[in-house]
């Protein structure tokens, strides 16, 4: 990738990106993609931008207390997750903050070069499960 230019498979990256996820998962380019953890539903579309799971303002309805008229992304998110073959438990996992530096960059590159597995600089580092682990339908009772 090196010899033929970073920037041009970024961009090459992020426009593929721009034209599939966006439009079919309302991608939000934070650069650090957990659909598959999220019962392909980002997360980034939450009025507060949670990743981690409901603020605890979800409404009995499961509309989101912010904006009511919308159905709280967790609550899709939950019941994607629970109907995902593999990869289901993937929404048990907490994650780190996100790295904001990686805002707009392509998550297929920063997945294949490794910038999306660890914690924001000034974090712990917490590595976060790589997709081979945790293909199980299993779920904490």
């Amino acid at each position: 990738m090196r010899k033929v230019g970073l920037p041009r498979f970024e961009l090459l990256f992020r426009m593929g990106e721009i034209i599939t996820k966006r439009p079919i998962f309302d991608c939000q380019m934070c650069g650090v993609c957990n659909l598959r953890g999220t019962g392909m539903t980002c997360p980034l579309t939450c009025p507060k931008d949670i990743r981690n799971g409901p603020c605890g303002g979800v409404r009995i309805d499961g509309k989101c207390e912010i904006l009511p008229e919308l159905d709280c992304v967790w609550v899709h998110a939950w019941e994607r997750s629970e109907k995902m073959r593999w990869y289901s438990a993937r929404i048990l996992i907490i994650h780190p903050p996100l790295d904001r530096s990686l805002d707009g960059t392509s998550a297929w590159l920063n997945f294949l070069e490794d910038k999306d597995c660890c914690a924001p600089p000034g974090w712990p580092d917490i590595s976060i499960p790589r997709p081979d682990t945790l293909l199980g339908r299993e779920r904490a009772s």
